[in-house]
């Protein structure tokens, strides 16, 4: 795998991570060392596990995991792409973080009851961080942690509502490094106790070939349909990519399988590649599991999990009917077949060998919903699923597979703690300076009141914090920012509001000009990369405007009154059908659309699918109108199927 996880969210796939070496070379077996260091100890903070009686303080676990993880990014995280021997310096920056990160834990007690800080070794700590951020998310995502986590230095000097509260050098050092406003708050927290658990699971998924199993259920079920890869695909990353929570490890995984089947079949590269970058980016908000941000969304809200989880089901149901509907499509005016009886998996023969997944799945379902575990549900899964391995040759943990279970695991959370750790710098910075409010004002003077212009800022604001780096990143950022300012002008339900803002933070991975997930399918299936972006975009259409639907109307997320549904829902489906017709040139039950007809399709069935009475009527009339002269026109013509 190339990156690390998210909830819905992971960072930018790193080109190299070769540092590492063979797989018992003297930098990965160091690299493994200090991972499994840091992973025992989050096991033994998060179950409350204690040694002598003595359990391990927050700060304490705090700075342990830190200085581990931190330690193990300089030692498998290029400087530079291309580089792949570990260079002396990178040694010394592990060293030197992880002593100082010691030292701190030694002192957690102190921070917490006399303020206890040291200036001179907290700058050491802020560039090596600085440093992480530059590997992890590149220049930009740096400028970004740069440029706002130093805004203490002159928040007196900004005008009107961007005016905040100054700190000198020290005092905003003191404040990012050994205060709850900084890495001792909320970022750590999400990194060192809430996912990581998830991040552990998902490396055993892959560990033991769960990617695998997903395709060939899914194979068993759809392959033998139109497009059937296609929908294999689909199917199989959806469901992947709801236990992993990782977007770019399902595209690296499932997808080194599925987009050469698509390929095989007739579908074009960059075609093959946007399916599969759509399919990983939606299973992240995809129940049954959703990774990691249903818990960081239901404690940033305030909600308990399952209303999240519920929330998040009506969305993410038609997003990916939205995208089975246009690779059937494709299929149907390109007469791409289903595999043939003989290249499919028989179904009980899956089930047989992959039964232990599904049992994983109920049970982690069960963990989380019934029993109420939070996040110690997926170390539990964990662990049955290591037990269960053992059950059958092929996906037992022999100690090769392990020690590369542990190697691939310490990359997921290394990767991820190197790109969430410093954003606790821009939290900090509008946290000191009282600036939060003061941007949601401002965003509401620049919008002047209108609701609608505020939700065009903030859109644009979810889409460049997508661009930083993790949809978990941007979420967090503008939970506190964004989310007030559109609760206070609309009134909207707070569940849809932040649904919004994770589904907007999420399109940087599939739209132009950054879109990484599909850039890295597009890798995988040897397409150009911005024409797989640009297909992943007009494949996932409908990820771009039903966050717009269920921020109008919170029945769309289980909220409030229900009733609506009985009418929004059909006609959103509808809208979907004439959506993806009119996209693709072929409308389901009535044939090819012409070139003409495709824009009207496309206007209609928006219309017709927006959650509101008069919309739903206009819709309607102008859908019926379209759908009957594509059908009409296909019976009248029947030249036209191959026009």
């Amino acid at each position: 795998m190339n990156t690390s996880v998210s909830t819905v969210e992971d960072p930018a796939p790193q080109p190299e991570i070769s540092r590492l070496g063979a797989l018992f070379s003297w930098q990965s077996i160091l690299f493994v060392v200090l991972c499994t260091a840091g992973l025992l100890t989050g096991l033994a903070y998060v179950f409350g596990l204690n040694w002598d009686g003595q359990r391990l303080l927050e700060g304490q676990y705090y700075w342990i995991f830190i200085g581990l993880f931190v330690a193990a990014a300089f030692i498998a995280l290029p400087a530079y792409k291309g580089q792949h021997r570990i260079p002396f310096y990178d040694l010394a920056a592990a060293v030197v973080a992880m002593g100082i990160s010691f030292y701190y834990s030694l002192h957690a007690w102190d921070m917490v009851q006399s303020g206890w800080g040291h200036v001179p070794t907290a700058v050491v700590i802020w560039l090596l961080m600085m440093e992480l951020a530059r590997r992890s998310g590149g220049l930009p995502f740096l400028l970004v942690v740069a440029l706002l986590g130093s805004y203490p230095l002159v928040a007196d000097r900004f005008p009107g509502l961007l005016m905040g509260i100054p700190y000198d050098f020290d005092r905003m050092i003191d404040a990012h490094i050994f205060r709850a406003e900084g890495m001792m708050g909320i970022t750590t927290k999400i990194v060192a106790e809430i996912i990581l658990g998830f991040l552990v699971f998902a490396g055993v998924l892959i560990a033991t070939g769960a990617g695998q199993f997903f395709i060939d259920l899914a194979n068993a079920g759809f392959g033998r349909h139109r497009g059937g890869p296609a929908k294999v695909a689909i199917v199989a990353s959806g469901f992947f990519g709801s236990l992993s929570g990782s977007i770019f490890s399902n595209i690296a995984g499932t997808g080194s399988i599925t987009i050469p089947a698509m390929k095989k079949s007739g579908y074009p590269p960059h075609y093959a590649g946007a399916i599969e970058a759509c399919a990983s980016t939606g299973g992240v908000v995809m129940p049954p599991v959703m990774g990691a941000i249903a818990f960081v969304m239901a404690i940033t809200i305030g909600v308990g999990y399952a209303t999240v989880l519920l929330a998040a089901v009506i969305p993410s149901l038609l997003f990916y009917f939205g995208l089975l509907l246009q690779v059937d499509a494709y299929a149907a005016k390109s007469g791409i077949k289903g595999l043939e009886k003989d290249e499919l998996p028989p179904m009980k023969g899956v089930l047989k060998r992959g039964w232990p997944f599904l049992l994983v799945l109920s049970f982690l379902v069960w963990g989380l919903l019934y029993m109420r575990w939070e996040y110690y549900a997926p170390w539990y899964a964990a662990a049955l699923i290591v037990a269960l391995s053992y059950l059958q040759k092929d996906t037992r943990l022999t100690p090769v597979k392990l020690f590369e279970a542990l190697r691939q695991i310490g990359f997921l959370v290394t990767q991820t703690a190197a790109i969430i750790l410093p954003v606790a710098f821009v939290v900090s910075a509008l946290t000191i300076t009282g600036v939060t409010g003061s941007v949601t004002s401002g965003l509401i003077a620049l919008g002047g009141e209108n609701l609608y212009l505020i939700l065009f800022f903030g859109v644009l604001a979810c889409f460049i914090m997508g661009m930083a780096g993790l949809a978990i990143v941007a979420y967090i950022f503008l939970a506190v920012t964004l989310a007030p300012a559109i609760i206070e002008v609309g009134g909207l339900n707070t569940v849809a509001v932040h649904f919004f803002i994770v589904y907007y933070a999420m399109l940087s991975v599939i739209t132009p000009p950054v879109g990484t997930a599909a850039f890295l399918a597009g890798t995988i299936a040897g397409s150009s990369p911005m024409r797989t972006c640009f297909t992943a975009m007009r494949l996932g259409v409908v990820i771009y405007f039903v966050p717009l639907f269920f921020l109008f109307q919170p029945a769309l997320v289980l909220q409030g009154d229900l009733t609506p549904l009985v009418y929004i829902l059909p006609s959103i489906v509808a809208g979907i059908v004439l959506i993806s017709g009119g996209l693709e040139g072929w409308l389901l039950g009535a044939g090819r659309v012409r070139r003409w007809w495709r824009p009207g399709l496309v206007v209609a069935g928006f219309i017709f699918s927006f959650p509101s009475l008069m919309s739903t009527v206009i819709g309607g009339v102008l859908s019926l109108l379209f759908a009957a002269l594509v059908w009409w026109d296909n019976r009248r013509d029947p030249a036209v199927q191959t026009t």
